[in-house]
């Protein structure tokens, strides 16, 4: 017995049926993928951090202490991170056109900049539009070093300690002069934070182009005390041709630990320095501020860089990204009262 042949209206209802639970399956399985690559990590919308070099700006010349610093850890960093690290010299203004130049940079982590007491705690300070903020225009990757500002004399001069120096100043009042690198510096901002703290004391200001040639007339006698970098003075020091009575940090640093601090001397709150600090543009994602911090961290570990930090007096900082900031503000906070006492503006 034959089957029978469906009719033709029974086909088409089994034929339409059909190609409806067909596309209702495809499109489960088409949400059900789409969900899946939802729920998935976007791996490959992220590239491996850093694919290509890293810039690092740096703000004074080639050459100097925060050009050598920065140097020396981009040789090290660099392997670490697998890319090359390449530092740029932008030079002028107290160091603010490299930080506005930072600052304006695309925050992708490809940019850095060695932020330095000069441009961010003085200048940011000093200047009615330095052309970036200090703290609101960048993300912290970690403070490198700090450097300690000094106070030193001709061996000439009759004072073997920080205390006698301050009564021999207050027994003449305006008889002395002390050196600075420069008039708005840092230096010049802790002698006048050192003057107030010990009592309200008045010296003479003469500022050079530069720590090395006003120490070079301490050394000479043509001015009898120096305040400035320790960075500049250690070998004048131990060589005897300068006699530093205090450095201006909370804890002696390795390099001159035979110095005493202002603290210990009995000049209250007496902390000054420059430092060394890598930020990035604000809003540059955590991925390659964790990476950087990661390479910067091994570095600073490494027994031979905290060796070379110490040639130059400086005192490496254990720091976080979120500290780096912190450290940063609290600086550029510290000064203002300062500056706005001793009268100091640049336009």
């Amino acid at each position: 017995m034959r089957p029978s042949k469906p009719s033709p209206r029974s086909a088409n209802r089994n034929s339409g049926e059909a190609k409806e639970d067909y596309r209702m399956r495809r499109r489960t399985l088409l949400a059900g993928g789409l969900a899946g690559m939802a729920a998935r990590p976007r791996a490959w919308a992220q590239p491996a951090y850093p694919d290509r070099p890293i810039r690092v700006i740096v703000s004074f010349a080639a050459g100097g202490p925060t050009d050598i610093v920065m140097r020396k850890l981009a040789e090290k960093m660099a392997p670490l991170l697998g890319q090359p690290i390449v530092v740029e010299n932008r030079t002028g203004a107290s160091g603010t056109i490299g930080s506005a130049e930072a600052a304006r940079a695309r925050p992708d982590g490809y940019t850095l900049l060695v932020a330095v007491s000069s441009s961010h705690s003085i200048a940011a300070n000093l200047m009615r539009q330095p052309g970036f903020h200090p703290v609101n225009d960048f993300a912290g990757v970690g403070v490198i070093c700090v450097v300690p500002i000094c106070i030193g004399v001709n061996p000439l001069v009759p004072a073997q300690t920080l205390a006698e120096l301050v009564a021999l100043v207050k027994r003449e009042p305006g008889r002395y002069s002390f050196s600075t690198s420069g008039t708005g510096g840092v230096a010049h901002l802790a002698a006048e934070l050192f003057m107030r703290q010990a009592g309200g004391l008045r010296m003479n200001h003469i500022p050079y182009r530069g720590a090395g040639p006003g120490l070079q007339d301490v050394m000479a006698g043509h001015v009898p005390i120096y305040i400035d970098s320790a960075g500049n003075a250690v070998d004048a020091h131990r060589s005897g041709r300068l006699r530093l009575l205090a450095q201006f940090v909370e804890r002696r640093v390795s390099a001159l630990a035979d110095v005493p601090t202002a603290l210990e001397s009995g000049i209250p709150e007496m902390i000054a320095y420059t430092y060394n600090a890598i930020l990035t543009p604000a809003h540059t994602p955590a991925r390659p501020i964790a990476a950087l911090h990661g390479a910067m961290r091994r570095v600073i570990a490494d027994t031979d860089f905290r060796e070379f930090l110490r040639t130059v007096a400086a005192e490496p900082l254990d720091s976080t990204p979120e500290s780096t900031l912190t450290f940063v503000k609290s600086e550029y906070e510290k000064w203002q009262p300062i500056i706005r006492d001793a009268g100091l503006t640049i336009e």
